[in-house]
């Protein structure tokens, strides 16, 4: 079992939290190796595809599914057991698949890695993780991967199989299609369901990537969410564009299409081109069922979109937090349905809406999936009545159970099971969620807190603007200040910081909310999921960059 596992802290309800579980069938003590065992044996005759120009791929879930129990019964003949980590960083290509549903089978602990994470990121996980099992790809795109490994021969020494994909294998190293040669295993490990099963990665808020375990039945408490059909996911098969290496892809893509009542088609791309995009939704008869507001809009804007593209866009599911209300009004006037669901890495699905909703409840987050529990609360960590704003406290069935830092582990899950998010909304009298801040994402300027998303909020309405970040930037006076960060619309003429303060005084904004610097950029630092990275933005300005 992996040296790691000593530093991890993992955090388990409490005992009458977990009989609930078990009494409402969100958990039932299967590995997560057999749910996708049992889900890719049922809907086998789906088809499984990558859109891809270097590696694409076509073939259905039972051909992925062979490949996968092959993978894994070449691994076990090379003595990696259930509980061993088993790390992969490679674009949507089926391999990536392969890694996911054969680590499964195995019962080892699956550590996806955003395909784009350079040395710096990859160092930090390795070393984090200590993986038995790590597999790369030689090249994609601009990354030289095996170029970055050549740095990390620390982290890699211990690692007893690195496995190549798309390239020759270095000398210790192995090719990948090596490792489909092996006798294929007949069904699943059985593992403790209380144990670690998946660990993704995500940043944001943190120096260094965080390491989210998801354990066996948390996972299932997911995949038991999701076995009733959500009526905006049904119709045409999805596009999935984000990455597998991230939690928000690796759900949506491998885990959730194969237990949607009935099982769906799996399609994946590899690059984020908008005009690709707009081919492969036309040749595949596919749709683009949302995720953040970053892919919509720059699908929307691409000059290539036409009226006709409209009919696979039919619906958007806006799955991040504070979702501007002026994407939600563009995309209703294209008359395009929207929705809103609310999760994270450490919570996935915590609440969603339903294109039924009245028209009042646009912009909420929606109600708590099945299962979720949520409260509102102030500082003191108090209980705030009906349509008070306070921090976000939820639990349910698929919560992680702690980083694999013990010390954000102590911050997020108090002694009762409810993960503190930092996110700050309210519930209304009918139990809808409205996010509208991050307790980090308020600017406080001379004492007064400033709402950063009803300023960038307000600042969408303006035409040329198309995406706009404000963040705090030091001020010696005021303690801090808005700096609002503009990407334009192409062709368009920067507006100049007193424009903005027109348009926010013609919209009634109070003085105090305006911002007071302007940069305007050609894009953003992102994450995996298309988020804009506010921490980088607000180093580089306490840096005087």
């Amino acid at each position: 079992m992996s040296s790691a596992w000593s530093r991890w802290e993992l955090r388990s309800p409490l005992a009458e939290v977990a009989a609930r579980y078990y009494a409402e069938k969100f958990w039932t003590d299967a590995s997560f190796g057999e749910l996708v065992d049992a889900q890719l044996r049922e809907h086998a005759a789906h088809e499984f595809r990558v859109w891809s120009d270097v590696r694409p791929y076509r073939g259905t879930l039972a051909d992925v599914h062979v490949l996968a129990r092959r993978f894994a019964g070449s691994l076990a003949a090379r003595g990696v057991r259930a509980g061993d980590v088993l790390a992969f960083q490679l674009p949507n290509w089926v391999e990536a698949a392969v890694c996911y549903w054969g680590g499964a089978l195995l019962g080892a602990v699956i550590v996806p890695i955003v395909h784009f994470y350079g040395p710096k990121e990859l160092q930090f996980i390795l070393g984090d993780v200590s993986p038995r099992v790590y597999v790369t790809a030689a090249r994609f795109r601009s990354h030289d991967y095996l170029e970055n490994l050549s740095a990390l021969a620390a982290e890699l020494a211990d690692v007893e199989i690195v496995a190549v994909v798309g390239g020759l294998a270095p000398s210790g190293m192995r090719p990948f299609d090596g490792l489909m040669e092996g006798d294929p295993v007949d069904g699943a490990a059985r593992v403790d369901p209380a144990m670690p099963a998946v660990i993704p990665y995500t940043s944001g808020t943190t120096a260094n990537p965080k390491g989210v375990i998801m354990t066996h039945r948390g996972l299932e408490g997911e995949c038991r969410q999701m076995t009733t059909p959500i009526p905006q996911l049904a119709g045409r098969p999805n596009l999935t564009a984000a990455p597998i290496g991230h939690g928000g892809g690796m759900l949506g893509a491998l885990t959730y299409t194969l237990f949607r009542g009935g099982g769906t088609d799996i399609h994946l791309v590899d690059t984020w081109q908008p005009a690709n995009i707009l081919r492969v939704l036309e040749e595949g008869d596919l749709s683009f069922g949302g995720g953040a507001p970053y892919f919509f809009t720059t699908l929307l804007d691409a000059p290539e979109f036409r009226d006709h593209h409209l009919q696979h866009v039919r619906t958007a599911g806006f799955g991040t937090t504070m979702t501007p209300p002026a994407v939600i009004d563009r995309a209703r006037g294209l008359g395009i349905m929207t929705s809103r669901m609310y999760g994270s890495t450490e919570q996935p699905s915590t609440t969603c809406a339903s294109f039924d909703d009245a028209p009042s409840k646009r912009y909420a987050e929606g109600r708590a999936m099945p299962g979720v529990e949520l409260r509102i609360v102030d500082d003191a960590g108090r209980a705030l009545p009906v349509d008070e704003p306070g921090e976000v406290l939820s639990r349910g069935p698929e919560l992680f159970a702690g980083y694999t830092d013990r010390a954000l582990t102590a911050r997020a899950l108090d002694a009762e099971g409810w993960y503190h998010t930092g996110d700050v909304g309210s519930l209304d009298a009918e139990g809808y969620l409205t996010i509208s801040d991050r307790k980090a994402d308020v600017i406080i300027r001379g004492g007064e807190n400033v709402s950063a998303a009803e300023v960038e909020d307000a600042l969408l309405r303006l035409d040329a603007i198309a995406e706009v970040a404000v963040v705090g930037a030091p001020d010696e006076r005021l303690g801090e200040h808005g700096c609002a960060f503009l990407r334009l619309q192409a062709g368009t003429t920067p507006p100049d910081l007193e424009a903005l303060r027109a348009h926010l005084a013609e919209i009634g904004l109070a003085r105090q909310k305006w911002p007071e610097e302007l940069r305007v950029v050609d894009d953003f630092p992102r994450t995996a999921s298309g988020k804009i990275k506010k921490a980088e933005l607000r180093a580089q300005l306490r840096a005087g960059g």
